[in-house]
């Protein structure tokens, strides 16, 4: 088995990715000088590029948190937080609703708006949904150390509406679950109505 080294200069790995596309096209019997398809490969590289483009990162996301929150104690859910992302197995998309629940300790909760770019940040990679799920969950359980955490995710995938099976309607469910979610506790109950 030979292995290929690629370059590391981003405008040499660019048009390498470009070259492939075109030869994806011409393996499929087109033709990839045909002016409808001529400008594809720039576009899909241009597309693959701009879906796997992660904003922010957990540590600053999740870095800030208000101590000063009434009722700071009561568990607070989130969705459904919708998501794009990329199967890392066929590079073809799957889109879903993430929701998040956590029970804060101490207090300290996180703004509204960090735990869907939390969600867009592992989402927005090359990505399966199992461990998506897994990750959002310990990045909040890591980073904010609540006394629970739980994440639903519902999904699509192209990879197998569109080919092998070709199921468009089958969708995936995966959760994740930390602390006092991990067994049968109210708070988990409360999360499991929430989201169905």
């Amino acid at each position: 088995m030979t292995t290929t080294i690629l370059p590391t200069d981003t405008d040499q790995l660019r048009q390498i990715a470009t070259d492939g596309v075109r030869a994806m096209i011409a393996l499929t019997g087109d033709d990839p000088t045909r002016p409808g398809v001529r400008e594809t490969p720039r576009r899909v590289v241009d597309a693959l590029l701009d879906m796997t483009d992660q904003p922010g990162d957990p540590e600053t996301l999740l870095g800030k948190v208000f101590n000063d929150v009434e009722h700071a104690s009561e568990q607070i859910t989130v969705g459904p937080i919708h998501f794009d992302s990329v199967c890392e197995h066929h590079l073809l998309p799957f889109t879903g609703v993430a929701w998040i629940s956590y029970m804060p300790a101490g207090g300290s909760v996180v703004g509204l708006s960090k735990l869907p770019r939390l969600v867009d940040h592992y989402a927005r990679r090359l990505q399966v949904q199992e461990r998506l799920t897994e990750q959002i969950a310990e990045a909040i359980d890591s980073h904010l150390q609540p006394h629970g955490v739980a994440v639903k995710i519902t999904a699509s995938h192209a990879c197998m509406a569109v080919r092998g099976v070709r199921k468009p309607e089958a969708q995936m469910t995966t959760y994740a679950f930390r602390g006092i979610h991990t067994h049968d506790s109210p708070e988990r109950g409360e999360f499991l109505m929430a989201v169905h």
